[in-house]
Parts: structure tokens; C-alpha cells; sequence
């Protein structure tokens, strides 16, 4: 299926829908091609994993001395006149 960028917004549905029906979707700008869209394969579900398990979660754990993630962020949402 090919779909212009307007397309993309006036179609969305139907270019979904071809995507639920594992077709790719080449997006045309000024009638050339542009990029490429397809279904995301079976496959990579498989090789994702959870959110909790990711390092990222674990970056505060050797950080005692900066608090809870929660006093942190207070500070930094803290108006400038607290500081005076």
C-alpha cells in the first residue's frame, strides 16, 4: 500500500488497518517514496522484557546520599524563592 502524508492523517483507519493485516505501507512525499512503514513482527515481542527488569530502575540505588526519587524531584519542581 502506498499513502502520502496526508493520507497518514486523513486515512489513518484504513492504513491501520493494512498494518493489522501485516501489509507495508510506503508513504510517498511529492510522490517519492519517503519511508516505510510495517507490522511489528511476532518476534519482537518475544525478545522484549519487563519495565522493572531494565537497568535503568536500578540507578538510584547507590545514590543514599540524594534522598528518595520523590524528595529529589520536589527540589527540582521547587519554585526559585524558596532558595533566597
Amino acid at each position: 500500500m502506498e499513502a502520502s502524508f496526508v493520507d497518514l492523517r486523513r486515512k489513518s483507519a484504513e492504513i491501520i488497518k493494512a498494518l493489522t493485516r501485516k501489509e507495508r505501507v510506503t508513504v510517498l512525499y511529492r510522490g517519492k517514496p519517503a519511508a516505510i512503514m510495517e507490522p511489528i513482527d511476532d518476534r519482537v515481542g518475544a525478545e522484549r522484557q519487563r519495565a522493572s527488569e531494565h537497568a535503568v530502575f536500578g540507578i538510584w540505588r547507590d545514590q543514599a546520599e540524594a534522598g528518595s526519587v520523590d524528595e529529589h524531584v520536589a527540589g527540582l519542581r521547587r519554585r526559585r524563592f524558596h532558595d533566597l
